[in-house]
């Protein structure tokens, strides 16, 4: 990373900005052909493991390109705001991001299927214990990223606190 006074290492705090973020990209590609799309994602750190967990429909371009390679990259970045100058080469923005890569696989097992689901649900607010129905679960795909790297940066003016 060529700022390296903005790069963010540890994974605790890379976390704390992939709990504050929403929206996830992943980034695929099959026959020489990249493919991105945002996701609404969550995900579970064990130590330094960390899978991040989606879910979609049962077919799609999405599930198409991940059979044909599963290797991915994901981006994340949240805490925006553009710092404005008298010139206009001097503007500069504050945010927090994450970008990683990793192998994305489809979840089959149905207790990891409920469990990332729950990480999911979670995530996005529902508050108490989900009920998913075997119908439920067989109408969407879980997938799953295990990341391989990751790295965070950050860039906050003083005073903000960020």
């Amino acid at each position: 990373m060529r700022r390296s006074d903005r790069e963010i290492t540890d994974t605790s705090s890379i976390c704390a900005i992939l709990d504050k973020c929403d929206i996830m990209r992943i980034a695929l590609c099959a026959d020489n052909k990249p493919y991105l799309v945002p996701m609404n994602y969550a995900y579970e750190a064990t130590g330094e493991d960390v899978y991040i967990y989606f879910h979609c429909a049962t077919e799609g371009k999405k599930l198409d390109v991940i059979a044909q390679n599963s290797a991915v990259c994901f981006e994340v970045d949240c805490s925006y705001k553009t710092l404005k100058a008298e010139r206009a080469c001097s503007w500069s923005a504050e945010y927090e991001s994450v970008i990683g890569e990793g192998e994305i696989t489809i979840v089959d097992d149905a207790a990891q299927k409920t469990r990332a689901l729950d990480f999911l649900m979670s995530k996005h607010g529902f508050v108490g214990t989900p009920q998913y129905s075997l119908k439920d679960l067989d109408a969407m795909r879980v997938l799953m990223i295990r990341v391989s790297s990751m790295t965070g940066k950050r860039k906050i003016s003083e005073g903000t606190g960020l």
